[in-house]
């Protein structure tokens, strides 16, 4: 793992999410009441021994780095590197942002290219590429593994999904031994319903000669759009390995919605003790399938409302009258459900007021 070098793309606007990612990072967004996306990949990192991770983050970058200061860090046998932030503390901060001056970053390829001092160092050998607004649990090491045995250029996860959303990703046709034939981002008239999961790893030295070639050309800048079509259209060799198990991208308010629901579903795509607890661990999650006034609901230690819940996630610190009601809903930290008010198919954002 030593000569393996671990990148976060942490950078996300989330416009796709309206308003649950107003004045936030998109790797910031919470999910299944327990955690925040980016928590997932920095998880499965942890857990697949992984000793760093590079954050390339962007939007919003000191909020994230703060949480990720405050959840991540000490950690044994285990450290976040921040790029041009490295060293910063909760203590330094401030002054940290107040002495660092950062290019734009337009794109992921671009963010690669911006960030070539921390990523291709001495002894590296491969580059894995991972995003912080997928929701899954996953050992990197049998991928890595894989990748090493094939001597590919480049090994891309995939994954089957419904047809109807490959048009959201990267659609990918791979042959019977999982050698990538062609790719599409984001196709207009989807032809397969097998998608790029969003964890690549190249080669260190194949990577970094094309972000060099692609540099000099009319690119967008882009991983998926320009890197991947370039490697496949001069015949480098690229593998696709499966992601067998419960993956998702969640950067709709549909598919987030959709998320949370399928946590409920009589065969639940992931239990409370398959998340990473970050989001306020103090606070006791559990789930109930019937008791009281709850019913199929994930609820917190500190909803205490005998108001009616049911099909819904109650992430902890939130407010709700003895005379609401919640159904089918995801009410998100600190919002608030008063007086007869009826929450039904809804997200509540952190701070919300129903009355």
């Amino acid at each position: 793992m030593q000569k393996i070098k671990t990148v976060l793309l942490a950078g996300g606007l989330g416009k796709r999410m309206e308003h649950l990612g107003h004045n936030r990072p998109k790797p910031m967004v919470p999910f299944g009441g327990v955690c925040h996306l980016i928590d997932f990949s920095l998880n499965n990192a942890y857990r697949s021994g992984l000793p760093e991770v590079l954050l390339l983050s962007h939007y919003s970058e000191r909020k994230l780095i703060r949480y990720l200061l405050e959840t991540w860090w000490d950690l044994p046998g285990f450290s976040l590197h921040f790029g041009p932030y490295q060293g910063i503390t909760l203590e330094n901060i401030d002054a940290t942002f107040a002495t660092v001056t950062r290019a734009q970053e337009n794109g992921t390829a671009d963010a690669l290219i911006k960030n070539t001092r921390y990523i291709f160092t001495p002894g590296i050998t491969d580059v894995m590429v991972l995003h912080a607004d997928h929701v899954y649990n996953f050992d990197y090491g049998a991928m890595i593994d894989a990748h090493r045995r094939s001597g590919a250029g480049l090994t891309i996860g995939f994954q089957k999904i419904e047809l109807e959303y490959v048009k959201l990703f990267g659609m990918v046709e791979l042959d019977k031994d999982f050698n990538l034939l062609s790719f599409v981002e984001k196709p207009a008239t989807p032809t397969s319903d097998t998608i790029f999961s969003a964890v690549c790893i190249f080669r260190a030295d194949i990577l970094k000669r094309y972000l060099s070639d692609l540099s000099k050309t009319n690119w967008q800048r882009d991983i998926s759009k320009d890197v991947i079509p370039a490697m496949l259209n001069r015949g480098e060799t690229i593998k696709g390995f499966p992601f067998s198990d419960y993956w998702e991208d969640v950067g709709t308010v549909e598919r987030y919605f959709r998320a949370h629901m399928a946590l409920l579903s009589d065969m639940p795509t992931l239990g409370l003790d398959d998340m990473p607890k970050t989001l306020l661990p103090a606070i006791k999650r559990r789930y109930v399938k019937s008791h009281g006034n709850v019913i199929n609901s994930i609820v917190c230690d500190d909803c205490d409302t005998p108001a009616p819940i049911e099909n819904s996630i109650i992430y902890p610190q939130v407010e709700i009258s003895p005379l609401a009601t919640i159904r089918n809903s995801v009410i998100l930290p600190g919002a608030k459900v008063l007086s007869r008010a009826v929450i039904d198919n809804r997200i509540l954002l952190e701070h919300d007021v129903c009355s």
